[in-house]
């Protein structure tokens, strides 16, 4: 059994790329009954779904991704693509706000689902929720599939951050690498610039008093002496 309510909302949250997202893919057989294939990130499903719109039958079956893809193809209508972030209400429920995709490119809806008939009844709505559509079709995926045009006459997509806030999370995450690797680059720079003078310096002194050569085998011996007492005074 499902019971749900859906609802439109007048915004959203300011951190919604903050918690978790799934990206969900569907497409329907029928849709009376509602029969319904669904990919949910890496997972298949095809769905039954009773009569009714705020509780009704529901029963789930896993499918493999090639039954999807071959299932999906034979699918009436429009395919509803759409981002599900699960954001907690603070009361012990669950909101999954859909972000649609394609066609519906700017239509937001939340559903909240339900233990019992009267947990619904009684729930206390946040306070950027707008309307409740529960019983309106036209806010059903089943019914959305079978329409010819876009829903942003219902649903304006002006009042939404959404697009903002991607755009924004990008924007951040793009400069973040760019000023990783530009510190990275400098450094490495450093690094080379350095070994580049020293070697030169080297090189410098070797040519300007080549009787350092020379020295080169007692230096040689001073290394392995002071080895050899240090290594001795450790072992002890």
């Amino acid at each position: 059994m499902e019971i749900e309510r859906k609802f439109l909302v007048s915004s959203v949250p300011e951190n919604l790329l903050s918690y978790p997202c799934r990206i969900i893919e569907q497409g329907y057989l029928c849709t009376d009954p509602v029969v319904r294939v669904r990919k949910d990130n890496d997972s298949f499903y095809l769905t039954y779904k009773g009569k009714g719109m705020m509780a009704r039958e529901e029963y789930n079956l896993p499918l493999t991704e090639e039954a999807y893809s071959h299932l999906i193809g034979k699918a009436d209508g429009n395919i509803i693509t759409k981002h599900r972030y699960e954001i907690p209400d603070g009361n012990g429920y669950t909101i999954e706000l859909d972000i649609f995709d394609g066609v519906f490119s700017g239509t937001v809806l939340a559903e909240v689902e339900f233990a019992s008939v009267e947990d619904a009844d009684n729930y206390i709505l946040p306070d950027w929720f707008s309307e409740d559509v529960t019983n309106n079709k036209d806010y059903h995926n089943s019914n959305m599939s079978k329409k010819r045009t876009t829903m942003k006459s219902i649903i304006s997509s002006d009042s939404f951050k959404v697009t903002k806030q991607r755009l924004e999370m990008a924007i951040l995450v793009f400069l973040k690498w760019v000023a990783i690797s530009v510190i990275i680059g400098v450094a490495t720079g450093l690094i080379g610039s350095l070994f580049g003078l020293g070697l030169s310096f080297v090189t410098n002194l070797r040519t300007s008093h080549p009787w350092l050569l020379f020295l080169l085998p007692a230096a040689g011996l001073i290394i392995v002496f002071i080895y050899n007492i240090t290594g001795s005074s450790n072992n002890k």
